[in-house]
């Protein structure tokens, strides 16, 4: 079935559709009530449009004694409602129909059991005239049963006399209610009969004043008599006007779009970009004891140096110093022995235990990366890089921290309506549980790159072994031609370097370039570690500040494209 579309905005299917978007987009943020109304809009629109358009439903509404049944008999043709002065007279919902076939499916759908065929002329053709309960009636049902028709009818009639024309309950409960149904209403001042022609101008101008404070100027205000008949002709008029169009259907659940989208916010420009704090990155490495893993990163590549390129006389003191890096447990883990230098499952200071067998286990409850890869998927052969134990963060660091997320989340917030802004501050925190093991693992995987060998250890310390093996020929040398003139032995024909000796050239030329190499190498190393000291501090703040990003920034982001799309939905929906 085509729809007709507004020749001014999008036509009713995508305003539906941008409806329905909306409603989804604010489960779990706005009220429940909202988000069901929305969606109950868009299910009772969805049903309305496939029952016959060729009807406009018309209902005829008002307060007790307004006049409403003898209205709506007059306009019938017949006594199909009772009248009487007992109230209320009409306890039930009836319909006259005007060329009813094919209306069935809707009045079923509209629960009408009572269903007359009307006994007017037939310029009405089209039409299904309700006459509807008394909204004030002391019958709770028979006030249940207008607010749900008000609620599915085409065009809302309502009925006001000129002793209850201002009644609050009528003003307060519906007609300012439903100022943006303005296109689909009229008002019918009826039993003029009872006033003289100048109170009939004077309530009919105070009527209109009334209206225009509800939001309801341009409504169709007539003076009706149903007992005389005056004013029934134009009343007939405008109502065959209305039906004729077909359109109060799709006005009515165009008003219906327009009232429930307000109902569930006023579309709002999404906020720019906010500026993240950049404080939360600071806080998260301090607390993860980056400055104290950049200072072993240069300790442990000068003690590693040592141990690599110096003397081969003395290095093997240095190995008897702990390494700053394997005491914070920072580097390749073995499959089976755990992370070097300490056994596997052991319990970390500061930190979770470790888990057995070689795996770590995360926040997420997921085990890290299996033997051959590091958490990051970098390869270190056989190793696996675990957990460290890097002292916990303080209580100071901690609060840090969690300032740095609220703040975060107060400046994403900064310009959103209440909920929504509730929302996206919760957004900030949703995974700030993650966010301790989540930072050891990169703080692990990225610092484990600094214990990678240099290429020029290995060289150096191939020439300190061939120095160390020339110093030790010399010394041989030596002691064989000590121990020959011990002997009395003749001494052998002695090379020289000049006047030194060669035995003597190599065991002292061995041990001061030893010793050289050694401090030469040491200097390199201090640059050396320096150098990777920066370059792991900046690897670091990078790696934090990912995590930061994936757990804290991230969510914020989410949250505020999805109130981006629930505004643009919105504002499809109210065009």
């Amino acid at each position: 079935m085509k729809l007709l579309r507004r020749k001014e905005g999008p036509s009713l299917d995508s305003r539906l559709a941008a409806l329905l978007e909306a409603a989804e987009l604010a489960e779990g943020r706005l009220p429940e009530e909202a988000v069901s109304g929305a969606r109950a809009v868009a299910e009772r629109a969805g049903v309305r449009r496939t029952l016959s358009i060729d009807h406009t439903v018309a209902a005829l509404a008002g307060a007790t004694g307004s006049g409403k049944s003898s209205l709506y008999n007059a306009l019938a043709g017949a006594d199909l409602a009772a009248v009487g002065v007992v109230r209320p007279t009409t306890s039930a919902a009836q319909a006259a129909l005007w060329d009813g076939e094919g209306s069935g499916p809707l009045l079923d759908w509209l629960d009408i059991p009572q269903r007359h065929p009307a006994a007017s002329a037939s310029d009405l053709s089209g039409l299904v005239l309700l006459d509807l309960p008394d909204h004030d009636s002391i019958q709770v049902s028979h006030r249940l049963e207008v607010d749900r028709l008000v609620e599915l009818v085409d065009l809302l009639v309502w009925v006001v006399d000129p002793q209850k024309y201002a009644d609050a309950a009528l003003h307060d409960r519906y007609l300012r209610r439903l100022a943006a149904h303005r296109g689909v209403m009229l008002v019918v001042l009826n039993q003029v009969d009872r006033l003289p022609e100048s109170a009939v101008d004077r309530c009919l101008r105070d009527l209109r004043r009334l209206l225009d404070e509800d939001g309801l100027a341009g409504v169709p205000v007539l003076p009706v008599s149903a007992r005389t008949g005056a004013g029934l002709a134009e009343l007939r008029a405008l109502l065959n006007d209305r039906v004729a169009e077909r359109k109060s259907w799709s006005t009515r659940l165009a008003a219906d779009i327009t009232t429930t989208a307000a109902r569930l916010g006023t579309p709002e420009e999404t906020p720019a970009g906010q500026a993240m704090d950049r404080t939360l990155t600071a806080a998260l490495c301090e607390a993860a004891g980056v400055p104290l893993v950049v200072e072993a990163v240069a300790k442990g590549h000068r003690h590693r140096a040592v141990v690599a390129t110096g003397w081969p006389v003395t290095r093997w003191i240095r190995k008897l110093r702990p390494d700053p890096l394997r005491r914070l447990r920072i580097g390749p883990m073995t499959p089976t022995g755990g992370p070097t230098g300490g056994p596997a499952g052991e319990l970390l200071p500061g930190r979770a235990q470790a888990a057995p067998s070689g795996q770590s286990t995360g926040s997420s409850g997921q085990s890290a990366a299996p033997s051959g890869h590091s958490a990051s998927g970098q390869g270190f052969g056989a190793e696996v890089v675990g957990r460290t134990s890097v002292p916990a963060a303080s209580a100071v660091q901690r609060a840090r921290v969690e300032t740095a997320i609220r703040d975060v989340g107060e400046a994403a917030a900064a310009d959103l309506p209440g909920p929504w802004a509730a929302a996206v501050r919760q957004a900030a925190r949703s995974r700030s549980q993650e966010l301790a093991d989540a930072v050891d693992r990169v703080v692990a995987t990225t610092s484990a790159r600094a214990t990678r060998r240099p290429r020029w250890w290995r060289a150096v310390n191939v020439l300190q072994w061939l120095v160390f093996a020339a110093m030790l020929a010399g010394a041989v040398w030596l002691g064989g031609l000590f121990g020959m003139d011990y002997l009395r032995l003749p001494q052998p024909p002695l090379p020289t370097v000049g006047v030194v000796p060669w035995p003597t050239v190599l065991l002292v030329g061995g041990v001061l370039a030893g010793v050289l190499i050694a401090l030469l190498s040491r200097l390199a190393a201090w640059a050396g570690g320096r150098r990777r000291a920066r370059r792991t501090a900046r690897a670091l703040r990078t790696a934090v500040g990912q995590v930061g990003d994936d757990l804290v920034l991230a969510p914020v982001r989410a949250e505020l494209d999805r109130y981006a799309r629930f505004t643009e939905a919105l504002t499809r929906a109210r065009a």
